[in-house]
């Protein structure tokens, strides 16, 4: 039985396809159009899954999308009748979208998979499932568990922002919710948006600008905006939002009660904006921390599983580990919006079709994910002869000189571009679509941000380790394989700063090495960290362990290929074109090894301003 999800029309369109249970393709809209973000109906990800599988769709069971427009609908006309008169203005520009396109979503999906195949049987064939219950299937059915509490945090889908499910073998039961407006994924969106950034772009720069700050405003924001309780449930204070009505997420309520408009993207940080970050980030530990437990304590399962836009909030998810209130935790990789498209194909597969699903077989996998690394592939002779047209010089070398050269490269102190086998599915490249640098040079960080990446300076970058090294480095010994937990630098690898060096503002501490791998070194001796596996990924291991033989260093810093407001790279010409238009010295790309200096410089170009900032 084949099932093809799809998500769309929100943000991070995407598709997924399941054969038999098992996940055979899944990839973000955004990798094929190059629009960062892509909302629109995920029309080559979907002709991907489809040629991955070997079919057309006529020969696909059934279509799971990933919310119910309808709920939707009922949500937006409750919400502006609640709040009226105000927010006409935006009542005034969202109902004739809804009316002519929104509210039809079934008519249009049906015209759209019309393309596909024009006898599409979308009376039987096309399924909905709501918005939450898509994450929580994410998250459980792939996970290595026979049961486990699934929690789902983001912004909002239906009606739910965050909610509770119970997964026992092939069932998933939801079990309560938090409604819309009270949120912490917009509560944290609307500090995104003060702070000068894109909201559903830039709620990962809060993450990383937040260890800069002190939470000097947490209080501020509990006793204020937020009613906490015990056990982690909460209500907003709307009266300092306006995301319900307006056109922003904030007022001027809230302006006033943090002292000032909200940050120009084009303003500088200072450290008022640092201190902001600091704080709603620690409301946000303190929230998902307290329904942890809460939910430990209930006693109805050792496992717990995360998705939802807030699970890809590494340094809460790391928190909720250390905390070990449930003995195991698995976050899907792709916990935002692209993840529903999955789990639209799942619930409909366990749920709508009752099928088998075998957990013992999942856990000797490790999960289901097969490491996320779902996407496209290229073949060596399609490589060589992509490359070959985009005008590019390159060696194709064997398996063991092409990791031979790249450990050397890296162990230089060269900037890498690692192009190999499948896409990653998800946010976070995992070691195939990946930029490469050595974790322990002082100036990495700095190049890598400036000279490749072309985005802010605070940005810090992951460490991708060898499994079995990683209790040597850091203060984890588990997996991490999707670069979802953050945890400490080991004490015995950390450098400690001198009173003066501690006394720095803020961004100024980049400068200051803090440990033997001061690249993948966060200001607070924090890393957001990779476990890399033989058995998911044997060619990235053994680079790794090449580059460890070389250095004695079993990490290295792993950082999207892509510059700031790009996708991540998805064809040889796409990485081709990324290294061309950056400063990345050495490009592998399968067997084929390319150095900057012998590329033709006509084919250089300004690659900083191709794409909109995020």
């Amino acid at each position: 039985m084949r099932i093809l999800g799809v998500s769309a029309f929100y943000h991070d369109a995407a598709a997924a396809l399941i054969e038999d249970g098992r996940i055979v393709a899944a990839a973000q809209e955004e990798r094929f159009t190059r629009k960062k973000h892509d909302a629109a109906f995920p029309e080559h990800a979907i002709r991907f899954c489809l040629e991955q599988a070997g079919c057309g769709l006529d020969g696909v069971d059934f279509v799971a999308f990933y919310d119910k427009p309808f709920l939707k609908f009922e949500r937006l006309l409750e919400t502006y009748l609640a709040f009226a008169p105000r927010g006409f203005q935006s009542f005034n520009m969202a109902i004739p979208v809804w009316l002519k396109e929104k509210l039809f979503q079934k008519s249009l999906l049906q015209k759209k998979f019309q393309t596909f195949d024009p006898d599409f049987d979308w009376k039987s064939k096309l399924l909905f499932t709501e918005h939450h219950q898509s994450h929580a299937a994410s998250a459980f059915f792939p996970s290595p568990f026979e049961d486990a509490v699934v929690l789902t945090m983001d912004g909002v889908g239906e009606w739910a922002t965050t909610s509770v499910a119970m997964g026992r073998g092939n069932t998933l039961e939801m079990m309560r919710e938090i409604h819309f407006p009270h949120s912490l994924g917009l509560l944290y969106s609307a500090f995104t948006y003060y702070t000068g950034f894109r909201v559903n772009s830039g709620e990962y720069k809060v993450m990383g600008l937040a260890p800069y700050g002190e939470p000097k405003y947490a209080n501020l924001i509990l006793d204020n905006l937020m009613d906490l309780k015990n056990d982690g449930t909460f209500r907003l204070d709307q009266s300092y939002f306006d995301y319900c009505t307006g056109l922003r997420m904030t007022n001027a309520k809230f302006d006033a009660l943090f002292g000032g408009a909200p940050r120009k993207p084009e303003e500088l940080l200072d450290q008022r904006h640092m201190d902001l970050a600091a704080s709603v980030q620690a409301v946000t530990e303190e929230v998902v921390t307290r329904l942890v437990r809460s939910l430990a304590a209930e006693d109805i399962s050792k496992n717990l599983c995360l998705a939802g836009g807030v699970a890809l909030n590494c340094v809460a998810n790391g928190k909720v580990a250390k905390a070990a209130a449930f003995e195991n935790i698995w976050v899907q990789p792709a916990a935002g919006d692209a993840g529903g498209a999955l789990g639209a194909a799942l619930a409909a597969y366990y749920l709508f079709q009752g099928q088998p699903r075998d957990a013992g077989k999942i856990m000797a996998a490790g999960d289901a994910m097969q490491g996320s690394y779902l996407g496209p592939e290229f073949t060596q002779s399609d490589i060589e002869e992509r490359l070959t047209k985009a005008g590019a010089h390159f060696a194709v070398l064997d398996d063991k000189a092409l990791i031979s050269n790249t450990a050397a490269a890296l162990a230089d102190g060269c900037s890498v571009g690692w192009f190999q086998g499948r896409m990653e599915f998800g946010p976070r490249a995992l070691g195939n679509r990946s930029v490469l640098g050595d974790a322990r040079s002082t100036s990495m960080q700095k190049t890598l941000n400036l000279r490749v990446k072309y985005r802010e300076s605070f940005r810090p970058f992951a460490p991708s380790v060898l499994r079995e090294d990683i209790a040597d480095w850091f203060d984890l010994d588990a997996d991490s394989p999707y670069m979802l937990m953050v945890a400490g630098i080991k004490d015995s690898r950390r450098l400690e700063m001198t009173v003066a060096q501690q006394a720095l503002f803020g961004i100024d501490k980049l400068n200051v090495p803090r440990s033997d791998i001061p690249a993948v070194t966060h200001v607070d001796y924090s890393a957001r960290i990779q476990t890399v596996h033989e058995k998911t990924n044997p060619r990235y291991h053994a680079l790794i362990s090449q580059f460890k033989k070389a250095s004695g260093c079993p990490v290295i810093v792993n950082t999207s290929f892509n510059v700031r407001g790009e996708p991540i790279v998805g064809t040889p010409e796409d990485a081709f074109r990324c290294f061309m238009g950056t400063e990345i010295e050495i490009l592998a790309i399968g067997n084929c090894y390319l150095k900057k200096e012998d590329q033709d410089p006509a084919l250089r170009h300004n690659y900083k301003d191709a794409f909109e900032l995020d």
